[in-house]
């Protein structure tokens, strides 16, 4: 079997790759993992979802999972994925499950588990629960009958408790601002506009009536062509939009230009540092991250730790050192004070919160990064790493960076899934940037051509 866990949980196409009886088997093996690290009671786990039709389906799997395996199960429904991990957390369960693909398009969905806190699971336990989902496969597992049977129950004031929580956060109230936000017709359609009011904005909704299909569909933080216009049109000061479960906020300027999760980083550092909260003055963020931003927070004192490419290598970061703000330029950011991991309505509050408090408009707080050109190039392999690693292509990526020298970047990448090397170059104007990128990818061709 390879391996089911990406960077993000299990994800596939509904009922093709991922199907009920994969759901029900993951859900089976992790609740034996829970039972062997505590016997002293039957696990207790939450189970949320986001608003695709294929997770109506999915959820009856994972329960049938847990509870033949003895666990008991709080069902909370259809929530964002940060507030399954808050809730995880609040009625101390030891498994929280969220079925989501995230931004992915509606034929996806995926299986992603927070361990006891709302914290997602180490690496180690998820390699377990591999192996367990394989011998599963082929050895009868021993299974309670009466009592033993987990049982079911359903949260229904879920989302109440999330809001308060969210709310209680902010630092400033937002009275005076007016925003649209996206909902992606996802997880965050309740929420984060009830969420927004509460904390006395001004809200206008769009894409909040999800019909299990229609989620992400031209919509949400991956399409913001239809934000740019609402806000516009409405004369609003802002827009924001969140993707599928809501764990990731990117914004838009009364104008319409984009904010990405760089900028909203750097300005919540800002905004951190000036009330005495950003520990040891560092900003986590990943390679992928735009030199601008580096730029930005080095011109303003503050130290920026990278990481890999994905959210789980960010949460290890601010976990092992203890930081207070970390995120990824999809708009994935992390405020560890208030949640164990990536919260786009969290998110928004403080962004509006530093709008409020410093009566400043989000083009101007944003223009602190100013983003350098970023050209990226999937090159198809035959071997991603003797592409990425062949001497020529090293030889080429150093000649680029002694041209380039502290106006530029290049990143060279094997894909962790696909048979590609991404090749990342940023540059002062975007035609150096993609003559630079276009050379190394044709030497990385070269190095491993596909057969």
């Amino acid at each position: 079997m390879g391996r089911l866990f990406g960077t993000d949980g299990v994800r596939g196409r509904a009922n093709a790759d991922l199907t009920p009886e994969l759901a029900l088997a993951v859900a089976v093996a992790a609740a034996h993992k829970l039972a062997e690290t505590d016997r002293s009671h039957p696990p207790l786990a939450v189970v949320g979802r986001d608003t695709r039709a294929s997770g109506e389906m999915l959820e009856a799997a994972v329960v049938a999972g847990l509870t033949s395996a003895g666990a008991n199960v709080v069902r909370v429904g259809v929530l964002p994925t940060p507030a399954v991990a808050f809730l995880t957390a609040e009625i101390k369960a030891d498994l929280g499950v969220m079925l989501s693909a995230s931004h992915n398009p509606m034929p996806d969905n995926g299986i992603k588990l927070f361990a006891a806190g709302g914290h997602k699971l180490p690496d180690e336990i998820e390699m377990r629960i591999e192996a367990a989902v394989e011998a599963n496969a082929t050895t009868a597992w021993e299974r309670p009958i009466g009592a033993g049977v987990g049982r079911v129950n359903d949260l229904l004031d879920g989302a109440d408790h999330y809001v308060q929580h969210l709310v209680g956060t902010v630092p400033h109230p937002l009275d005076g601002i007016k925003v649209v936000v996206d909902c992606a017709n996802g997880a965050a359609a309740d929420v984060a506009p009830v969420a927004y009011r509460e904390a006395g904005a001004e809200v206008i909704a769009i894409h909040a009536e999800p019909d299990g299909l229609n989620i992400n569909d031209e919509c949400g933080s991956n399409h913001i062509e239809a934000l740019r216009a609402a806000v516009v049109e409405h004369g609003a000061h802002l827009g924001l939009a969140h993707d599928g479960d809501a764990d990731r906020c990117v914004a838009v300027t009364a104008d319409g230009e984009e904010v990405d999760g760089d900028q909203v980083m750097a300005i919540l550092a800002l905004a951190m540092r000036d009330a005495g909260e950003l520990t040891q003055d560092t900003l986590v963020a990943t390679v992928m991250s735009n030199l601008g931003l580096r730029l930005a927070m080095s011109a303003h004192g503050i130290r920026l730790v990278e990481t890999k490419v994905g959210d789980r290598y960010v949460l290890e970061e601010l976990r092992a050192s203890g930081l207070a703000l970390g995120g990824e330029q999809s708009g994935h950011i992390v405020l560890p004070a208030y949640a164990t991991t990536g919260d786009g309505v969290l998110t928004g509050l403080h962004l509006m919160a530093r709008m409020a408090a410093t009566g400043t408009s989000l083009a101007e707080l944003a223009a602190v990064v100013t983003k350098l050109p970023q050209v990226l190039i999937n090159v198809p392999v035959g071997d991603r790493t003797v592409g990425a690693a062949a001497p020529a292509v090293r030889a080429e990526v150093e000649r680029a960076e002694a041209e380039l020298g502290e106006t530029g970047r290049v990143l060279l990448r094997p894909s962790g899934t696909e048979p590609l090397v991404r090749v990342m170059v940023e540059a002062a104007t975007e035609a150096t940037a993609r003559e630079v990128a276009e050379r190394i990818a044709g030497h990385v061709r070269t190095a491993s051509p596909v057969a």
